[in-house]
């Protein structure tokens, strides 16, 4: 029985959700560089920037989750690595939020040790989310495509 993933929300056969889902991934990563930069300088105006891309990828996180959540709740079969996706994406989430209110602070304690470990904690947990996504979704559907069109 062949395993494909039909995504419900999708522009010329692309989800919605994979359209998403770079813009926190960059802004997330930024945040983490800035974060980094801001610990070796102190100029202040990085940690502004880490504030604004956390802002920014937690809006455009959660709005890919949402697509994301209808493509998985809608789908026939819910492989089990979707369902590690999503949880290792929902605490990605909610680790970003609370660096979100870290970055908060004021001066040196907005970043320094607190924000940038956590920073750096929710880039490390992207990797393998973003791993598993991208196994999910090219191991599942793309695999599945050329095998059918091979016995065609």
């Amino acid at each position: 029985m062949a395993r494909t993933l039909h995504p419900r929300l999708a522009i010329g056969g692309v989800p919605l959700h994979a359209m998403l889902v770079p813009f926190p991934i960059v802004c997330f990563t930024g945040a983490m560089l800035t974060d980094i930069v801001y610990a070796n300088t102190a100029v202040m105006q990085w940690r502004n920037f880490a504030a604004w891309l956390l802002a920014f990828g937690l809006f455009m996180g959660a709005l890919a989750a949402v697509f994301g959540l209808v493509d998985y709740f809608s789908a026939r079969q819910r492989p089990a690595i979707g369902l590690v996706h999503m949880i290792g994406n929902a605490v990605v989430l909610l680790l970003a939020l609370i660096n979100s209110f870290i970055h908060a602070r004021d001066a040196w304690t907005s970043v320094v040790p607190t924000g940038l470990t956590l920073s750096v904690v929710t880039v490390l947990i992207m990797v393998v989310t973003g791993f598993l996504g991208h196994r999910m979704a090219y191991g599942y559907t793309n695999r599945d495509v050329l095998a059918r069109e091979s016995r065609a």
